[in-house]
């Protein structure tokens, strides 16, 4: 598999825009590649926003610090051969040391190998398998901001508890939307629920779920759970809408982002239940992390994922400042084996730790949609319902069967 001119562009482009070398021409450079889909449906949810924030990262470790970092990107389209295809040439060719996002379970899983592969540095964001921190997990790799579980427990959670007891799920075919549908469905039936059906659709491509909404309604179920994401999750809550279904069964989006929310419009969106680990009005280092950010980001304000960009490239360049950069462009295992003995520490996330199987430990927050009335301006969509506390928000340690906890 060849790369695609976007992508090939894309990543030339990113290489002009460096930070300045001038006065340095014997210190290594460290190249970061953000992969992610800029393309499809999820380029508003990673896409170049994604871009901004990781270079925004740089921006800011490296101001007065004399460190030579790159960012490049490239668009993997949701497709695992053309992800590799990239992650390979970034490699064997370009000198990339670390990739970051990856959103796209399938592709997360085929681009962490070659990562491991190559002892290279994967930090992931856009990803919501629990295998990248379980059986497929590596040495190689940090996993930021969410997975399957963390919104099964936070968002499934809280619907059976608000009497949403029966469902039916709206699901994607590949890895993430089974894993979603899979680690929800655990989590209503241990609290008293159950699931009456789901509907598996094609992905990526389809635009239509009227046939998946009319089977649905017929269900009988009180919720209908979307287990995808991006213009998918967008789609079915319109076309939900408008067939007159939201006013029998509660939608349980259980991917679902401000963004997301902000592009429906909270006529629409008013009183979903979403889950985030980072919301730009969370508090004073949330709102600080906006005002840098927004000027580069104006029509497309950062989610959890983008955020995950920002907060996981900045902990990486901490740790590569703190073991050398020769060292750290040698050694990917090395780089992550000090990002995991460091704690996490930035405006997005505040502070939090690395667990042995890559995963980041932070807090999750369970968010209703506001109503109009509520909104104080375009960006204003969310308020805070409940927070699930780090060490409770993402699967237990022992259990996801990860190799390098027993090593």
């Amino acid at each position: 598999m060849t790369l695609t001119r976007r992508s090939l562009l894309g990543t030339a482009a990113a290489a002009a825009a460096t930070l300045p070398r001038a006065g340095r021409a014997a210190e290594p450079v460290l190249r970061i590649g953000v992969m992610n889909d800029q393309s499809g449906p999820y380029r508003d949810d990673t896409g170049m926003t994604g871009v901004a924030c990781a270079r925004q990262a740089v921006q800011e470790f490296t101001a007065g610090r004399g460190m030579a970092v790159e960012v490049v990107f490239a668009d993997h389209q949701n497709k695992p051969d053309l992800g590799v295809s990239i992650a390979r040439q970034w490699f064997d060719r370009d000198g990339v040391d670390a990739i970051v996002d990856v959103p796209t379970s399938s592709v997360a899983l085929a681009v962490n190998t070659v990562c491991r592969e190559k002892n290279k540095v994967m930090l992931n964001s856009g990803a919501a398998t629990t295998d990248l921190t379980g059986a497929q997990c590596s040495p190689n790799l940090v996993h930021w901001t969410y997975d399957t579980y963390m919104l099964a427990r936070s968002t499934g959670g809280a619907m059976v508890r608000a009497g949403g007891d029966t469902w039916f799920f709206i699901t994607a075919d590949y890895v993430f939307g089974k894993q979603l549908q899979r680690d929800t469905s655990r989590f209503v039936e241990e609290a008293g629920g159950k699931v009456l059906g789901s509907a598996i659709y094609p992905f990526p491509g389809t635009t239509d779920f009227s046939s998946f909404l009319i089977q649905a309604q017929a269900s009988g179920a009180k919720v209908l759970g979307l287990a995808n994401s991006g213009a998918d999750t967008l789609n079915c809550i319109k076309q939900a809408r408008e067939f007159g279904l939201m006013k029998q069964m509660r939608v349980a989006a259980m991917l679902m982002y401000n963004s997301n929310v902000h592009a429906l419009g909270l006529d629409t969106a008013q009183g979903l239940l979403l889950t985030e680990s980072f919301y730009w009005n969370l508090n004073d280092r949330t709102r600080a992390f906006m005002e840098r950010i927004k000027p580069k980001v104006p029509n497309q304000w950062p989610n959890m994922v983008q955020a995950g960009d920002y907060a996981a490239t900045l902990h990486y360049l901490k740790a590569v400042a703190d073991m050398g950069v020769a060292a750290a462009k040698a050694d990917g295992r090395a780089a992550v084996a000090r990002m995991k003995a460091m704690p996490t520490d930035d405006d997005c996330f505040g502070q939090g730790t690395i667990r042995a199987d890559g995963r980041t430990l932070h807090p999750s927050y369970l968010f209703q949609a506001k109503t109009q009335a509520e909104s104080t301006g375009p960006w204003d969509c969310m308020k805070l319902v409940t927070t699930t506390p780090a060490d409770q928000a993402f699967r237990p340690l022992d259990q996801g069967g990860c190799p390098l906890v027993h090593s």
